[in-house]
């Protein structure tokens, strides 16, 4: 397995069916709790700059001469993605001190909100996808991430400051 082909499918995870994409995305939880763990917030935020970069590379290397600019096997893109959901539960954590594991329904209120945007890419994420470039590869997911902490924000809102829990 080539370099691009190891960062693209993010070790093969991208070759595990039904839904490799959901796959991606489960991949990125354990490595963002990794990475959060290690160097918080910070960390996390450097590491979702460095994966958007590698796959931006990984999937122009993977699908260059070939007609389909998004091949499902790439799932690097749902990792920067998820990571940036992620930012939604990891900053406050980081922040405030609090364990990021103790913030549980933000981890999946980001997974579900993440995919949910992913799937039916509404807006600029349809945009994006639309450019049909490894550029548009990432950028959907990336935009699909920053709707999902968002959508994560508001719902903590509502937890935390509309029903008191």
């Amino acid at each position: 397995m080539t370099l691009a082909r190891l960062i693209g499918t993010v070790g093969g995870v991208g070759y595990l069916r039904p839904a490799p994409g959901t796959w991606g995305s489960l991949a990125a939880l354990p490595l963002a709790l990794a990475l959060h763990v290690l160097g918080g917030f910070p960390l996390l935020a450097v590491a979702t700059v460095a994966v958007f970069a590698a796959g931006t590379w990984a999937t122009g290397v993977i699908t260059a001469g070939q007609d389909d600019h998004d091949p499902s096997e790439i799932v690097i893109d749902e990792v920067a993605g998820q990571f940036i959901a992620i930012w939604a539960v990891s900053y406050p954590a980081w922040a405030h001190d609090i364990a990021v594991t103790a913030l549980w329904p933000g981890w999946v209120a980001a997974f579900l909100l993440f995919r949910l945007f992913d799937i039916t890419k509404p807006g600029p994420i349809g945009w994006a996808d639309r450019r049909g470039d490894p550029l548009g590869v990432m950028l959907d997911d990336v935009i699909a991430g920053v709707f999902a902490a968002v959508g994560v924000l508001i719902l903590a809102g509502i937890a935390h400051g509309v029903l008191g829990l």
